[in-house]
């Protein structure tokens, strides 16, 4: 047999293999849910000063943590409206936010569990104004 045939074997078989694995494979679930980031300091209207739109959800990135909290599987930053979704694998997990500490905001890192195909809400929030925070 000639060496190109050969090799169109072996990569026929590749492809073959990785086709049966990737059909074999655990389909994902989804995680979705609403930020709502409270403040309690006061508003004051003022015409004289334009508010942005939009932007302070970004400011505050979602993190998915493993089971233990210890190592980060995924980011999420929520929309405008504070709605975030992702699609993770079947599994034990931890929805915190990014740098909480640093940030000087309050959340409770909330454990979630995902199962395949369906989708799980995990609405968090977070108080952000509250001075310091200890770890």
């Amino acid at each position: 047999m000639s060496s190109f045939v050969k090799y169109l074997i072996g990569a026929a078989t590749c492809l073959i293999l990785a086709g049966t694995a990737a059909s074999d494979a655990v389909p994902p679930g989804f995680l979705e849910g609403n930020l709502k980031v409270v403040s309690p300091r006061a508003v004051e209207p003022s015409d004289a000063m334009p508010r942005p739109a939009f932007g302070t959800n970004a400011k505050y990135p979602l993190i998915i943590l493993s089971q233990d909290g210890e190592k980060e599987i995924a980011r999420v930053t929520p929309d405008e409206s504070g709605h975030y979704r992702v699609a993770l694998p079947p599994g034990a997990y931890v929805l915190d936010v990014q740098d909480r500490v640093a940030k000087r905001v309050r959340a409770k890192p909330q454990p979630f569990t995902v199962v395949s195909n369906q989708t799980v809400r995990v609405d968090m929030s977070i108080f952000t104004g509250l001075g310091r925070i200890r770890p």
